[in-house]
């Protein structure tokens, strides 16, 4: 079988899983994957991996972005913001014991713990269910990705190696948090799975570890060095701790 004339972009696959392939264009990338084995193969998992997140989250995909998510409040002046209705949605617990350490200091204060993680698990579901845009910066520029968050968000961001996880870094985004900017990262398992590491300044300087569980997502929420994370993912709770654990102890050997 002869091969197009013009060679397959990456664009072009991921297009063409997502069926916004121009027509005049599909039998040209067929036939390039007739011929490129390694490309078939690839675009097969991207197509097992869209089925699953669809058939998980397609079920958020028509809820309206919360109005806390919208990026011009980043240009706005700090504001309070009530969160009673959907914090008494949260199922909140004290973890530390159950996972067998705890970061030191006082207990979160209720408002802190709520309004990090609701913003967190918002954002965490909407972008969580994209394949194509799941970020704006990708995780093989994790330099540049550190050192603008850094710069926009105020203190040091660190993406951490979640390797030991089985996770690796898609990549990050900037995003608006309750009282400024806040980052996103977000990593992803050879199945699929994906979580994210949420983190804006807080309130208090630092915060024993708390567990939340909303429907089918859960996040633990930390306060250390006066800054909030909030690691976001399924409802497995010792997945969870797993991977909260491994960046909690990068960002202390870091110095926050």
């Amino acid at each position: 079988m002869n091969e197009p004339q013009i060679p397959v972009t990456e664009d072009e696959l991921h297009a063409y899983v997502d069926n916004e392939l121009p027509a005049e264009r599909s039998g040209d990338v067929e036939a390039w994957l007739a011929a490129h084995p390694e490309d078939a193969t690839r675009v097969q998992s991207w197509r097992a991996m869209a089925e699953m997140l669809h058939a998980r989250y397609d079920s958020v995909l028509d809820e309206p972005v919360p109005k806390r998510l919208e990026l011009e409040r980043l240009a706005s002046p700090p504001r309070r913001w009530i969160y009673g209705a959907v914090a008494a949605a949260l199922v909140a617990f004290i973890a530390g014991g159950g996972a067998g350490w705890m970061v030191h200091g006082a207990t979160a204060t209720p408002s802190a713990f709520h309004s990090l993680t609701v913003e967190a698990l918002d954002a965490y579901r909407l972008y969580v269910v994209e394949v194509r845009h799941p970020v704006e910066v990708p995780g093989a520029e994790r330099a540049h990705l550190q050192q603008w968050l850094t710069k926009r968000c105020g203190w040091k961001v660190h993406a951490p190696e979640l390797e030991a996880a089985g996770l690796k870094l898609v990549g990050g985004r900037l995003l608006p948090g309750p009282a400024g900017p806040a980052s996103f990262l977000m990593y992803e398992g050879s199945s699929g799975e994906r979580f994210t590491v949420y983190a804006a300044k807080a309130t208090e300087e630092s915060t024993q570890m708390r567990y939340a569980a909303q429907g089918k997502d859960s996040a633990l929420f930390w306060a250390e060095r006066g800054v909030g994370f909030v690691v976001a993912g399924s409802s497995d709770r010792d997945r969870l701790t797993q991977i909260a654990k491994l960046v909690y102890d990068q960002s202390e050997k870091l110095g926050g």
